[in-house]
């Protein structure tokens, strides 16, 4: 009889810990690398100049395992140099000097969470007015 209340007691234990862990970490557990802000918002690209995008993730990003692609007209995927930024989720892409025209960046992220993300977003580069 003791063993049977003991037993339970363990697994009472191990259920209250799984739901603190829940409400603590939940978010985390299924959350995807989601893009929250890109200074592509605030600083468009200027023509016939090389430089970087910033892109902030709710969630800290594996640079080694993520790709992103510059994609020019006709479908054209350039692969880009990406480094880490200086806060946690802040992705640098460097953006070789591109013309006027639309443009994409495609990127697939791995989330620290082990979920990848892939996305795109458009850009366009106009001559200053």
């Amino acid at each position: 009889m003791h063993h049977s209340i003991v037993s339970r007691s363990n697994r009472l234990f191990v259920l209250l810990f799984f739901i603190c862990l829940f409400f603590a970490y939940g978010e985390r557990l299924w959350a995807h690398a989601v893009v929250t802000e890109s200074s592509l918002t605030q600083n468009p690209i200027q023509p016939n100049h090389a430089t970087t995008v910033v892109l902030f993730f709710n969630s800290n990003v594996e640079l080694p395992l993520s790709r992103v692609f510059l994609v020019s007209k006709g479908d054209v995927y350039h692969p880009v140099e990406i480094a880490k930024g200086k806060k946690p989720g802040e992705m640098r892409i460097h953006v070789p000097a591109l013309t006027p025209g639309e443009y994409a960046l495609k990127y697939k992220v791995f989330a620290a969470d082990g979920h990848f993300t892939e996305s795109v977003i458009r850009f366009q580069v106009s001559d200053p007015r």
